[in-house]
């Protein structure tokens, strides 16, 4: 019989090994509709994990104005485990590994497909990305501390849609390459100038976490169709 209040944390242990299984296996199931094998399936969502944690510097934006580090220790231990606050005038511009270019590197795969489909898909993806982009630039907005913020279901909600309504027997490489490109372009790479005026030390493109914006809405609306 286990002691009193063991149930509880042995259900919080349970439920750690099972969401990331749950969540591997909705990426698998959104990856192989985009006509990957199982092998390059099973690679892109390493590649999606792990590079999560992996930032690439490209630039550093100098600000009037100190920028403290804001960020917070691993299960907000900060309590246990304090660190010195350290301070710097510049803001780095990052790109994330598994956030942003996995991502587009699976979008340039369907591009090809695309291409080699129709002209009338490759017009229906302009429409779709273009579409996805403009939603994306209004709704994102520059938060404190954070970068560029946006709502993840809505470019992936109407990126599944425009792919549905318009090439409904080829929509998961569009509602794909909708959903990836329009935050990438419309929140974060047209909101880029915003980052002077927010105290971040690192605003990282595709960097919020391992399920960054760009991640769910491209995955997200790959599974919507």
């Amino acid at each position: 019989m286990l002691p009193q209040g063991c149930f509880p944390l042995l259900l919080f242990l349970l439920l750690l090994v099972l969401i990331p299984l749950f969540l591997a296996e909705v990426m698998l199931t959104a990856l192989s509709k985009l006509g990957l094998s199982s092998e390059l399936s099973l690679f892109a969502a390493f590649g999606i994990f792990l590079g999560g944690l992996v930032n690439i510097p490209v630039q550093k934006i100098p600000k009037e104005q100190t920028v403290e580090d804001g960020s917070r220790a691993f299960f907000a231990m900060d309590r246990f485990f304090r660190k010195p606050p350290t301070q710097q005038h510049f803001t780095i511009i990052a790109i994330n590994l598994g956030g942003c270019i996995v991502p587009c590197i699976i979008v340039i795969y369907q591009l090809t497909r695309i291409l080699s489909h129709s002209s009338y898909a490759v017009i229906i993806s302009f429409i779709a990305i273009a579409l996805n982009t403009f939603v994306c630039y209004r709704l994102a907005k520059p938060v404190p501390k954070v970068g560029i913020a946006l709502p993840a279901l809505v470019p992936a909600l109407l990126a599944a849609l425009s792919a549905i309504v318009f090439i409904p027997d080829f929509a998961p490489p569009i509602a794909f390459c909708a959903g990836v490109l329009g935050p990438l372009i419309g929140a974060d790479l047209m909101h880029i100038q915003d980052i002077k005026h927010i105290n971040t030390r690192v605003a990282s493109i595709g960097g919020a976490g391992t399920f960054d914006g760009i991640v769910i809405s491209g995955l997200l609306a790959t599974l919507l169709v």
